[in-house]
Order: structure tokens, then C-alpha cells, then sequence
């Protein structure tokens, strides 16, 4: 059952050090928000779950806090690469992170298995690939009705999802809409799911009937935190802020500025904060 409470309470009692979570969102509805709260609390030994690591996964490692990443492609969106990321990988800065690398049919079938309870995920894929030279984890099977050569792998189960959405209602229960992405399976898939939202309503009477709405007892807990999803957008509140992915590749790119950017803007920030760095960004 859903919980409504501060995002500094909500991310404290979901997320512990040495977990699997998922801080998901595609393009779209990015959970920066739990994420700085994570980096603020110095979680550590985490195994990172996400089909498009992006920018907040770049600061969570640059930080220290992932011991591994489990992902489908890793970039700064429409600018290039993750360079915390690379510095880690390739020089263990501030610590080696080990990575498991899918496609993203791979990684969209883990999380409906995860979901649907399921161990593994079995479809077609990988052919013509060379991914399983390098992760142990993609596997083939042979179906027992057509004997077609299948690729397999693991379902992906974290110990907890974060996600942000536009609105939930005085029940706990969860509406996304536009580019959902793989949000509603890593919620289902997950022990534990935190929701971050735009706002709260009386309930979602009177909206199209085409909503994608997480039920209340998928979740566990709700913080309201307007322009949380910074700087990525969320359809019908606040565009997606271009200037910051573009200053976050400068920022990046020396350890020295990436440190003193994290403690001016995450450390001494908080939730709060975001409302103001989505004001002119604000859908008319």
C-alpha cells in the first residue's frame, strides 16, 4: 500500500546500501530528484539497473555509490558519452564499476519476466550480435515446440524502482502518461517501488481513458516533488531543459569541476530545489 511521505524519509527506508535498484525513465520522466536524494544519503555497493543510463547515473557513479551497471546503452542524450562512467571503467575512478551490457529488447523482456515473476526472459534476439563474447548472462535455449534457437536472460527483480510520474490520487494510485517506457514492468518487477510526482489530485475522474495507472499497491511509497524529473521533461508540465545536458558534458569532463558541481548543486541542494529549475521551462 502507498505511502505518502518526504522524499528524504521515502528514499531512507526503500534504499540500502549494497542493493539492485532501478532508477528508470526513458527520454522521459527521469527520477533526478530520488537519485540526488540517494547520492545526499551516500548509499554505497549499488548495482544500477536502467535501460538508458544517462546523466544521473553518470553523478551516482562519479560519486562512488555503484558497484555495477546493468544497462542497455549509456550516453549523455543528443550530446555523447557518459564520462563519469568512462573514467570508472576504464580508470577505476573513484571506483572500478563492473558492467553488464544488453540491447534494449534484452533488457524491455528482463523487466516484463521480473514482472511477471517469471526467472528468466526468452525471445528472439542477439542474432548476428556479439554481446554474449562479453556478458556470460545472454544465454540460448531451444524451444521445445518449434526447436528455434531463442536467446535467454536473467529477469531483472531489483530490490527497489524509482520512478516519477505526473499525478497520483488521494489513494496512492499512479498515473503516467506519455513516453512510459519500461516504468509500469520495473515497478512491478521491484520489491519496493518510490514514486516521485508532479502533484496530488482528488482522483482521475474525467480523464482520457487511455491512462497508464499504477494501482496503489504496487506502490510503496509517494513524495510530491514538482519538477523532479529535471532535467529531463514530463509531458504536459515542464520541456526538456537541452542548456543542462550540454553543460553536463563540460562539467564531466574534469574530476576537480565534477566534484565541486555535485556538492554545489546535489549535496547543498534538495527536493525543493526543482520547482524553481523547471520555472521557465513550465508547459503553457
Amino acid at each position: 500500500m502507498a505511502r505518502f511521505m518526504p522524499l528524504d524519509e521515502a528514499v531512507r527506508e526503500n534504499l540500502k546500501d549494497g542493493d539492485t535498484a532501478a532508477f528508470e525513465g526513458f527520454t522521459h520522466l527521469i527520477p533526478t530528484a530520488a537519485a540526488h536524494e540517494a547520492i545526499r544519503q551516500g548509499f554505497r555497493d549499488l548495482t544500477l539497473i536502467r535501460m538508458t543510463p544517462d546523466v544521473v547515473y553518470d553523478q551516482m557513479i562519479g560519486m562512488g555509490m555503484a558497484r555495477k551497471l546493468i544497462f542497455s546503452y549509456a550516453g549523455n542524450p543528443g550530446v555523447g558519452l557518459l564520462r563519469r562512467l568512462r573514467d570508472a571503467v576504464e580508470n577505476g575512478w573513484p571506483r572500478a564499476v563492473e558492467i553488464e551490457e544488453h540491447s534494449h529488447a534484452a533488457m524491455a523482456n528482463a523487466y516484463e519476466a521480473g514482472a511477471a515473476g517469471l526467472p528468466c526472459a526468452v525471445f528472439r534476439g542477439y542474432r548476428g550480435a556479439e554481446l554474449a563474447r562479453v556478458n556470460p548472462n545472454i544465454k540460448s535455449v531451444i524451444c521445445p515446440f518449434t526447436g528455434e534457437e531463442l536467446a535467454a536472460v536473467p529477469a531483472v527483480r531489483p530490490d527497489v524502482t524509482f520512478i516519477h510520474a505526473q499525478k497520483a490520487d488521494r489513494k496512492g494510485n499512479v498515473l503516467v502518461e506519455g513516453i512510459v517506457g519500461i516504468q509500469k514492468e520495473a515497478v512491478l518487477a521491484a520489491k519496493r517501488a518510490v514514486v516521485t510526482v508532479e502533484e496530488v489530485v482528488e482522483d482521475f475522474s474525467g480523464l482520457h481513458p487511455n491512462l497508464c495507472v499504477l494501482p496503489h499497491w504496487t506502490v510503496t511509497a509517494i513524495s510530491v516533488v514538482p519538477g523532479g524529473a529535471h532535467p529531463s521533461y514530463t509531458h504536459g508540465y515542464y520541456a526538456r531543459d537541452n542548456a543542462a545536458y550540454l553543460e553536463w558534458d563540460e562539467v564531466a569532463a574534469d574530476r576537480d569541476r565534477f566534484r565541486g558541481w555535485m556538492e554545489e548543486n546535489v549535496m547543498k541542494a534538495g527536493p525543493d530545489d526543482f520547482a524553481a529549475r523547471v520555472a521557465g521551462l513550465r508547459a503553457a
